[in-house]
């Protein structure tokens, strides 16, 4: 009996909250999970995965359920998704999986409920990819800017979409410096508040959306970004946190492997000093006191990955008005018990921009 890689027995242990509260079905992970013993292994088979809701999205497009075809398309590209999100030894194997969870959410977004649009965001000599949905029969709602983490990608956000879409708020998850399609071309941007003002400059431009109520959501390291952005930008009318670093440097000792690995690639350091002198400069001291704009933080109490410590800091540390929701059984980004906390902070937010 071949002896399982530890990899896959903590990917087994402690993502399966977040993989299936994020789209992938029980009955998939359990599948990859027993099946797989070695790391090598598991792109390839969540690649294969995803190909069986490829299919069924494309056998439906071409019977015309165009509903149920972006169903299947969505779930494949979250499946493709976690095939590469912390795949990066095979930077080949990665891409490849990465490009079909970008093609099989684009051919979802126009025929999701609501419909989502692809958009290009400029940034100095780069740009941003993002996915823009707006409620049904809405004239320019609030929209809700939604960072991402270290492996998270705006491929991975339709859960996280639709509690803001069904309570009237528009959302826009863009891969920023060091996620998704910016990955390849820019490294990790400690000082987030650069590309979210690109990214709320350019919603100003728009005449479909209220840029003047906007709101901002971070999950895990994007927990960092969206206070920090609103720190610094009074634009910003909310703020949510999601078991974000107050200090990363803090943090990073203790980081478990595969997340450290993915930090040093997606940091584009050669070595774990670059990497670490990157972390140092990922800190909220001297910054949160600037946060004025009501703040939503979520910390799980048992997350091994971000201490929940670092979540009540900040909610200490912030000048404005602060819910914390510490859940005490809840592990990283708390998605082993996200009933806690998702629709709660969709109301709080949702409340906050007035709609």
């Amino acid at each position: 009996m071949n002896q399982k890689d530890p990899r896959v027995e903590a990917a087994k242990m402690h993502w399966s909250g977040r993989f299936v509260t994020n789209g992938v079905p029980l009955s998939v992970f359990q599948d990859v999970t027993e099946s797989v013993n070695h790391w090598d292994h598991w792109c390839s088979a969540w690649s294969e995965k995803a190909s069986i809701f490829e299919a069924l999205g494309q056998e439906a497009m071409d019977q015309g359920y165009l509903l149920s075809a972006a169903q299947h398309l969505t779930t494949a590209a979250v499946c493709y998704h976690f095939g590469k999100f912390l795949f990066v030894q095979d930077k080949e194997q990665m891409r490849t999986a990465h490009a079909k969870a970008v093609e099989c959410r684009n051919l979802a977004l126009p025929h999701l409920d609501p419909p989502g649009e692809r958009v290009k965001i400029p940034f100095g000599e780069h740009c941003f990819y993002g996915n823009l949905r707006k409620p049904v029969d809405s004239i320019k709602p609030p929209v809700i800017l939604m960072t991402l983490g270290l492996d998270s990608a705006k491929e991975e956000m339709e859960t996280n979409e639709i509690i803001f879409l069904e309570r009237g708020m528009a959302t826009l998850a863009f891969d920023g410096p060091g996620q998704g399609e910016s990955e390849y071309e820019q490294p990790i941007c400690p000082e987030y508040e650069l590309p979210v003002k690109s990214v709320l400059d350019w919603l100003e431009k728009r005449d479909d959306v209220d840029s003047d109520s906007v709101g901002i959501w971070g999950v895990s390291l994007g927990g960092y970004y969206a206070p920090r952005a609103a720190a610094f930008d009074d634009r910003i009318k909310a703020c949510i946190s999601l078991t974000g670093p107050f200090n990363m440097n803090e943090c990073y000792e203790k980081l478990p492997g595969l997340t450290k690995t993915a930090f040093m690639h997606r940091s584009n350091s050669s070595n774990e000093e670059e990497a670490r002198q990157v972390a140092v400069r990922m800190s909220l001291e001297g910054v949160a006191e600037k946060i004025s704009c009501p703040l939503y933080v979520v910390a799980g109490k048992l997350d091994r990955v971000i201490p929940h410590q670092q979540a009540i800091k900040l909610a200490h540390t912030a000048s404005g008005e602060v819910v914390l929701n510490l859940v005490e059984d809840g592990g990283h980004v708390a998605n082993n018990r996200a009933y806690k906390y998702r629709t709660q902070s969709a109301d709080w937010i949702a409340t906050k921009l007035g709609v």
